[in-house]
């Protein structure tokens, strides 16, 4: 028999650890190929770890709701595959073999900064030092917090149990040492006074943002931060685009098997112009600009959680219609039925975001870091506008839709974004209503 070790699989280019959901086995359990061992979270997207062995669990090294980084062995599994034989044999009993692997300390970098932490040699994950973050709970009061983990480490259960005491007036602490931003001075008082807990009225219903809410809170607030943005607004006549769908749908479906929306319209749009203005397909790095040869468009997608997630469309520019109908189709799926791998959402480099389909005329979309351009689509509406011809002109009903982009002024002035803008407008706006599928 053979010892085989189960690592923290790698989840992306930029993806460095993993949070620890749930064990669907515990130690002694039968193992099969392939099997399910457990399920995992990024700041991404959910997955789920296959046993790249078969036998028994020997030993779980991480407990739920523990991050860990990639490669770190996470647990080991006692294979019934003879583990072959490398010295002659003897009449000595058989030993498993095992493949030690060295481990080497780790210790993530946090995002937040907290003034007045005590020197002190304790370990808190990212995850709860994000939830410690996010709740306003000071990093004294986390020193004072009982861990029930790994070495007295405070989880995610411990954490949250605590930030409900404190909420409701409970705080099991005697004291916290707090640094006073008026004296300089330390002071020992009591916490369930000094925290300062919020007293909701009756008639209110408290709500605890769930973990991927809570990502998407930081990521549009870091966005914010990072990149200077500004929005523009144009305005594009897609009737034609409209009437060659409603003409074409069930053709192209029939043909391709795929239901055609507008989405791979706007995308192949978009495409077409990103080729004429490769700049909106970059990301910034320092003083330098990094621009995409390779085009891969995230489309921003509703869950039924009523999260976000933005899946990507990769080498968008080397696909035709009928290709980017079909990738479309099968990641908005995949999203919404929660079977999106980590690839699917990594690599993006412009992003496409549909405000209409929930009804509205326009938004102010945010960034999606580190791209530096969002553009936003609006409802399709009858309108009566004005139309110029060689007659002169004339009032017709067409179908209208507001554009809005979003982009880093830091790289991307005025004078391109609107540009890059109204040649996506015209693009539409000339789609070719006798075009073939």
């Amino acid at each position: 028999m053979a010892i085989v070790d189960l690592v923290m699989p790698k989840l992306g280019e930029s993806i460095t650890e993993a949070t620890i959901l749930k064990w669907n086995k515990k130690t002694g359990d039968l193992v099969k190929m392939d099997e399910t061992l457990l399920e995992i979270a990024t700041d991404k997207v959910d997955s789920e770890v296959p046993s790249t062995a078969e036998g028994v669990m020997e030993e779980i090294l991480f407990k739920e709701n523990d991050v860990v980084p990639v490669g770190t062995v996470i647990a080991r599994i006692r294979s019934q595959v003879e583990a072959p034989s490398h010295t002659p044999k003897t009449t000595t009993p058989a030993i498993a073999e095992v493949t030690h692997v060295e481990q080497v300390p780790y210790t993530p970098i946090s995002t937040q900064t907290y003034s007045g932490q005590p020197n002190s040699a304790r370990f808190y994950s990212p995850l709860v030092l994000n939830i410690a973050a996010n709740e306003g709970v000071h990093m004294t009061e986390l020193e004072h917090i009982s861990g029930t983990g790994n070495e007295g480490r405070v989880t995610k259960r411990d954490i949250l149990q605590y930030i409900e005491q404190k909420k409701s007036g409970h705080v099991t602490a005697n004291s916290v040492t707090i640094l006073s931003s008026n004296t300089h001075q330390t002071s020992q008082v009591p916490a369930t006074i000094q925290t300062g807990t919020t007293v909701y009225g009756d008639n209110v219903e408290v709500i605890e943002m769930d973990r991927m809410r809570k990502l998407i809170a930081k990521h549009m607030v870091d966005s914010k931060h990072t990149s200077a943005h500004v929005t523009s607004f144009a305005e594009t006549d897609v009737t034609n685009m409209v009437l060659w769908r409603e003409k074409m749908k069930k053709e192209f479906e029939k043909r391709e098997g795929e239901k055609i929306t507008f989405t791979p319209l706007f995308i192949e749009a978009i495409v077409h112009c990103i080729k004429k203005y490769p700049w909106l397909n970059s990301s910034v790095e320092g003083d330098k600009l990094i621009v995409k040869k390779d085009i891969h468009i995230g489309m921003a997608t509703a869950l039924p959680t009523g999260n976000l997630i933005v899946p990507v469309i990769k080498n968008a520019n080397q696909l035709n219609l009928a290709g980017l109908t079909k990738q479309v189709n099968h990641l908005a799926h995949a999203a919404r039925t929660n079977k999106l791998k980590p690839d699917d959402t990594q690599g993006g480099t412009f992003t496409l975001t549909n405000v209409g389909s929930f009804g509205s005329i326009m938004g102010t979309p945010i960034i999606n870091q580190p791209q530096v351009a969002i553009l936003a689509v609006g409802a399709i509406k009858k309108r009566p506008v004005v139309i110029e011809t060689a007659q002169g002109d004339s009032i017709a009903i067409r179908h209208m839709m507001y554009l809005s982009l979003s982009y880093d002024h830091r790289i991307i002035d005025g004078a391109l974004g609107s540009t890059f803008l109204n040649a996506v407008a015209k693009e539409l706006e000339h789609f070719d209503i006798n075009r073939s599928i």
